[in-house]
């Protein structure tokens, strides 16, 4: 007799296995920004896709929203001009800063060549002989690349050589023009773009790819530029003809820029920039269209209408009315209360059996400035700027405002530092090749050498100084910085009140010896070393 080979259930073969695969209630961002099933979330399902139709394609709807809310909206102008004062303001100064100890010199020397160096620069900078239009100086052209930064996205400037004017001897020029500009040929006519999606063209000379006027090679690099003669969609010339011209983006024996693109893109294969408002639109125009509703209001509820209704069995007739209203000395003519009008003082005659209702006239506005400070918050958040500074308005105390303006400090500062790398650095490098070649800067070595070249030519650039709300706090703090070698004096003083520090020695010698010399004694800076910051002493015991 055979034995009878004993069976187990399935489940307890295999202990560990499970009917069916678990499922997941929870993983990553599934519950969270990626829910589809929460019903905040339910139909928002944005596409990124790449720079060229998130970007390109929108860019002249940005640009042209931007631009009228620049003109047009006083908060959108405030935000711009908020940027644009505290991170250019008058302009941007350069001073020089030499690898003296690479180059074999002295501090003197570096001090000396520096000084010159500033004064050279000047002859050129602060003459419109830098523009080739001739009509502005280096520091105005600032103001005019970085607000057309911040209003189109993008700024453009070309480095050109003229023949040197009567007062400046350098050939040197820099021509500005319009962002628009810079497109793909024959993307565009006079009356508008061909397509909103032709951003992307081949040069078929070349074969490169050509992005909303920016020609790349096959690793992405920029080779060139298309520019257009004259501006797209002109509306004061709408049968000009459009014309392109290609220019190398860098000199092919200098190896410096021919075009500078002034921008600060976000994504890795961003070539046009997006207007600085751009994540704010939608709010700043409503709340332009708010305040207008609330002004028009305003001035609706201020109006003292009267409306003068005849009866049944009364005369329509204005002068009957007015007869028995005004006195025989009170010249008050018909045809002056002619038509029905809303205004301050009017009155009105109404046809016969017209019944008018009274409307409410009292509005209340007690809740506009909370709501739009809290709006105005939001578009400042958006741009990095705090809302005091944006509104420069300053209720709070003073820690708070300086927390604000520091904030915003670092945010300009910042902004400061590329627009410097951008576009002023490359100028003065420009015009500084072109002052040791025509020998009126001694630079031995420059152009022989990258790292030779690069130690001449570096420079610091400073620009408008933040507001100072406690002038001794921050004095005692930039005494301080410099007593333990975390800052110089050269710095504190550009930041503190935009002056130059040797230049500031220089005047305080001489104003110490004309103190000496009417027998007076010269005052001595206060000693910081040991004060709290505040100027109060300790003196517990």
């Amino acid at each position: 007799m055979k034995k009878r080979k004993k069976t187990y259930p399935a489940r307890a073969r295999h202990p560990t296995r499970q009917a069916s695969a678990p499922f997941v209630i929870n993983s990553g961002y599934s519950e969270g920004g990626a829910s589809r099933t929460r019903t905040a979330l339910k139909g928002y399902y944005p596409l990124k896709s790449s720079t060229k139709a998130d970007v390109d394609v929108n860019l002249p709807l940005l640009r042209n929203r931007s631009t009228d809310l620049f003109y047009n909206s006083a908060v959108g102008a405030g935000a711009i001009n908020s940027s644009r004062n505290n991170v250019i303001g008058a302009g941007l100064r350069v001073s020089p800063k030499i690898d003296y100890k690479l180059l074999g010199l002295s501090a003197d020397q570096a001090k000396e060549w520096q000084r010159h160096a500033v004064r050279e620069f000047n002859l050129w900078a602060e003459s419109n002989a830098c523009d080739l239009y001739r009509k502005n100086n280096f520091y105005d052209m600032q103001d005019i690349v970085y607000l057309s930064y911040l209003i189109d996205g993008d700024a453009w400037a070309a480095i050109k050589y003229r023949k040197p004017l009567a007062g400046c001897p350098y050939c040197t020029r820099i021509q500005l023009f319009e962002a628009s500009r810079v497109c793909n040929p024959d993307a565009a006519t006079a009356f508008g773009p061909v397509s909103p999606w032709a951003v992307e063209t081949i040069n078929p000379n070349t074969g490169n790819r050509i992005i909303s006027g920016v020609e790349i090679d096959t690793d992405g690099a920029v080779v060139a530029y298309w520019i257009a003669n004259r501006v797209p969609f002109d509306l004061t010339n709408p049968a000009g003809k459009l014309d392109w011209v290609r220019v190398e983006a860098f000199g092919r024996r200098s190896g410096r820029r021919n075009v500078l693109q002034i921008s600060h893109e976000e994504r890795p294969e961003q070539y046009r920039g997006v207007p600085y408002i751009a994540p704010a639109i939608e709010v700043l125009k409503q709340v332009s269209r708010y305040t207008s509703a609330e002004l028009t209001a305003a001035i609706v509820k201020s109006y003292f209408t009267l409306f003068f209704t005849s009866g049944t069995g009364s005369t329509n007739n204005i002068g009957d009315v007015l007869a028995s209203t005004y006195g025989p000395h009170e010249r008050v003519a018909p045809e002056d209360l002619d038509g029905i009008e809303v205004g301050a003082g009017t009155l009105n005659l109404l046809p016969e059996g017209i019944d008018v209702k009274a409307i409410d006239g009292s509005r209340n506005l007690s809740t506009f400035e909370p709501f739009v400070n809290n709006l105005i918050c939001q578009i400042g958040a958006s741009l990095g700027i705090p809302s005091e500074v944006l509104l420069s308005r300053f209720q709070s105390s003073y820690s708070a405002a300086r927390a604000a303006l520091l904030q915003a400090a670092a945010v300009f500062r910042t902004r400061r530092t590329w627009f410097a790398r951008d576009f002023c650095q490359p100028i003065y490098e420009s015009w500084l090749a072109e002052a040791v070649a025509i020998g009126r800067i001694k630079a031995p070595g420059f152009g022989s050498d990258p790292v030779i070249t690069k130690a001449w030519s570096n420079a610091d650039w400073f620009g408008p100084v933040m507001g100072l709300l406690d002038p001794v706090k921050e004095v005692q703090g930039a005494a301080l910085r410099r007593k333990y070698g975390f800052s110089t004096g050269e710095r504190e003083a550009a930041e503190l009140t935009g002056t130059d520090y040797d230049n500031n020695i220089d005047q305080i010698a001489i104003e110490n010896s004309t103190w000496q010399s009417k027998g007076l004694e010269v005052p001595q800076a206060d000693n910081t070393g040991g004060d709290s910051g505040g100027g109060e002493t300790n003196n517990a015991e």
